[in-house]
């Protein structure tokens, strides 16, 4: 039977510069360099309804006055939203609303998902929001079916909020269709970029869920899971070939799956299936990954992996049930290096246990191992996740926005012994003592002079990088 499928537009909306709005990544602020995520959130559901639109506006330079007109041409207006980015994107859909009162607003993400009732009372302009995993909801919902019909969604009715029936996890995930073919109609490639990946990227799933039980993290908690459920090898094969075919111009494909490595058998037969196509590629990793997988992975095109150190600090890692010990860290770190592997490592300051000893731990571990990159950010109590409750519980919550009008991050948990102004400085201070050390700026001046094309990005990159560390230092909280 043939299905009319409503007039349907998803929308990353508009947000501070270089703020991607919580699209694809786990890290929701403005960054120190320039950087955009692929919106595969919405991407993935743009896929199950035909003839629908994606617009990104933030990568796309767009302000509200430039997609207002949208809300006329479409029936159905799906946004993604963040609990940082939420109060701004609602905004948008109530002017999208004033442009056209016939037009359907609903919203997806973690931040409306665990909170669906608060989140519809924020505004009559949002008709309904979606749980956790809402591909098919969307789809449902665009085919033009009752939303009291349509499982896994919270609508209003007369006033009320009212709740449809949870809608399964999905099990099957090759029921998903390719993500590919949507970012080759509706983006602009050349529009992303992010500072350790070669420029351009492209970055897509092949799985959902991690099975860490980190208590920081968002993710797994909220949306994804704490079960890796994968595509088959075939499925994430098929859709990388054809990939190669729709972008040529791609340096470099990132998968964003929370942990690539969870399943090591499953890792390495995809990267066999990689490495006959040619494709350089890197993913996210757990430090603790063996040699002989690190060996199969890199022999087969990957080039980099995103790690989450968080801290050189043993306690906190247990603290924060990480699940990987230090000296294991540092023997995946010596044989990515003997592999030739580079590694972005990422690290959280002000996690449950942090003193102003363990900041200093965390600083001479990461000059230790020295990775190519690191991001440092702030912890980040994300309503739904074990260290939200935990730091309530605790009355470490000492401001609740995460993210200041302009997008950067803020120090929202601080601690009787250790202030969330001087977490939120002690940003700046790791920054500096990893990349201003002479061996650092040595190593990334060689890495540019043999690089023409790397150069260029990394003296702009750099320039922000500074503005950033500037920025920072005159926006501490006042305490």
């Amino acid at each position: 039977m043939t299905v009319d499928y409503l007039r349907t537009l998803f929308l990353h909306p508009p947000s501070p510069d270089g703020f991607d709005g919580g699209a694809g990544s786990r890290y929701q602020a403005k960054r120190e360099i320039r950087s955009f995520w692929y919106p595969t959130w919405l991407a993935q559901p743009a896929a199950l309804v035909p003839g629908s639109r994606l617009i990104d506006a933030p990568p796309d330079g767009l302000a509200l006055d430039d997609v207002r007109p949208f809300a006329r041409q479409y029936d159905l207006c799906v946004l993604h939203t963040s609990t940082p980015s939420f109060p701004g994107d609602v905004a948008v859909a109530e002017a999208l609303k004033a442009e056209n009162p016939r037009l359907l607003i609903g919203m997806v993400g973690a931040a409306v998902a665990v909170a669906r009732e608060a989140s519809l009372r924020a505004s009559p302009a949002l008709d309904f929001v979606a749980g956790s995993e809402f591909d098919f909801t969307i789809q449902e919902v665009a085919q033009g079916r009752p939303l009291e019909d349509v499982s896994g969604l919270s609508h209003r009715v007369n006033g009320r909020v009212e709740h449809t029936p949870e809608r399964p996890i999905l099990e099957n995930m090759d029921l998903l269709p390719f993500v590919t073919p949507i970012y080759k109609r509706d983006l602009t490639v050349e529009h992303y970029a992010i500072g350790y990946l070669r420029y351009p990227y492209v970055s897509l799933y092949t799985g959902r869920g991690c099975r860490s039980k980190c208590t920081f993290c968002l993710w797994p908690q909220t949306v994804g899971g704490q079960r890796y459920r994968t595509r088959s090898v075939g499925h994430v094969a098929e859709e990388m070939a054809l990939a190669q075919r729709l972008f040529p111009q791609v340096k470099e494909f990132f998968f964003d799956d929370d942990t690539f490595t969870d399943d090591l058998p499953r890792a390495e037969a995809i990267a066999r299936e990689l490495g006959k196509l040619g494709i350089t590629w890197s993913v996210n990793a757990k430090a603790n990954v063996p040699y002989a997988t690190l060996k199969v992975l890199k022999d087969n095109g990957l080039r980099l992996l995103l790690v989450g150190y968080e801290t050189g600090n043993q306690q906190i890692l247990n603290n924060i049930k990480k699940g990987v010990r230090l000296d294991v860290a540092r023997r995946f770190t010596r044989d990515c290096k003997a592999l030739g592997i580079a590694i972005h490592g990422t690290f959280v300051l002000g996690l449950p246990g942090e003193t102003r000893e363990t900041i200093q731990e965390t600083i001479r571990f990461a000059c230790e191992i020295d990775p190519a990159t690191i991001q440092v950010s702030l912890a980040a109590p994300y309503p739904s996740t074990a260290l939200y409750a935990e730091a309530h519980r605790n009355g470490w919550i000492e401001a609740e926005a995460l993210v200041d009008e302009a997008g950067v991050q803020t120090s929202a948990i601080g601690y009787p012994h250790l202030s969330r102004t001087e977490i939120f400085q002690s940003v700046d201070l790791v920054y500096r003592r990893f990349y201003f050390r002479p061996r650092k700026m040595i190593s990334l001046g060689a890495e540019m002079l043999r690089d023409r094309e790397l150069m260029r990005r990394r003296l702009h990159e750099g320039r922000d990088f500074l503005r950033f560390l500037r920025q920072h230092r005159e926006t501490a909280p006042v305490t």
